[in-house]
């Protein structure tokens, strides 16, 4: 159980320290994986950024995530859960589109620009509050793959198990702080896990 995302955040980067992980860039999900990824970019002593995913919902259940989609346009798709629901192509292509240009406000708004930060031949550790499907944080991973990062590493406080084995054939490692079989929600394993606006999870990036 973690305080609260700054706590997550000092006890993944003592976990990160114990393995030895090296990076050249932190890369912070916004909202929630800012406070997270700070203590972790500071332990390390490397720059903090972000990289920028947003979900694509399901036709009438938008909290279900049947895939996601990064600023650059890289997309993952649940292609087992758009069988089952019978999603039709035409509404995933729009939700793409309009995602991807969610994303891209998202980005602009916390780095001045739609450019990723250079990533070309770095080793990059991605960091997020926590995985329940994994959907958005797999995007993210395909985009920093396409910008050039020579390595990449995801790390998280807690995730659910199957979400961890998702992510293990998308990063080089992932590195978890809490694997509990019995996982409902990310926010079961946090005493403070409040909503993070815009403005506080940009103040992470201003230190």
């Amino acid at each position: 159980m973690f305080q609260d995302r700054t706590d997550a955040g000092r006890q993944l980067a003592d976990l990160l320290d114990h393995h030895d992980v090296e990076a050249d860039v932190v890369l912070g999900i916004p909202r929630g994986g800012l406070p997270v990824a700070r203590p972790v970019a500071d332990g390390l002593d490397v720059p903090l950024d972000v990289v920028v995913a947003s979900k694509i919902g399901a036709p009438d259940n938008p909290e279900l995530a049947i895939g996601a989609v990064a600023s650059d346009g890289s997309v993952w798709r649940n292609d087992d859960l758009l069988d089952r629901l019978g999603v039709e192509e035409s509404y995933v292509e729009r939700e793409r589109e309009s995602e991807v240009e969610a994303a891209r406000r998202k980005l602009e708004r916390y780095r001045g620009t739609t450019d990723l930060p250079d990533l070309d031949g770095k080793r990059v550790l991605v960091v997020d509050d926590g995985l329940a499907t994994g959907a958005t944080t797999i995007a993210a991973l395909r985009q920093v793959r396409a910008a050039g990062a020579s390595h990449v590493v995801l790390a998280v406080p807690v995730g659910s198990p199957s979400a961890i084995e998702r992510l293990l054939a998308e990063a080089d490692d992932v590195v978890a702080v809490e694997t509990p079989p019995h996982f409902d929600a990310v926010g079961q394993f946090y005493r403070s896990f409040g909503q993070v606006t815009d403005d506080e999870a940009m103040s992470y990036l201003e230190r």
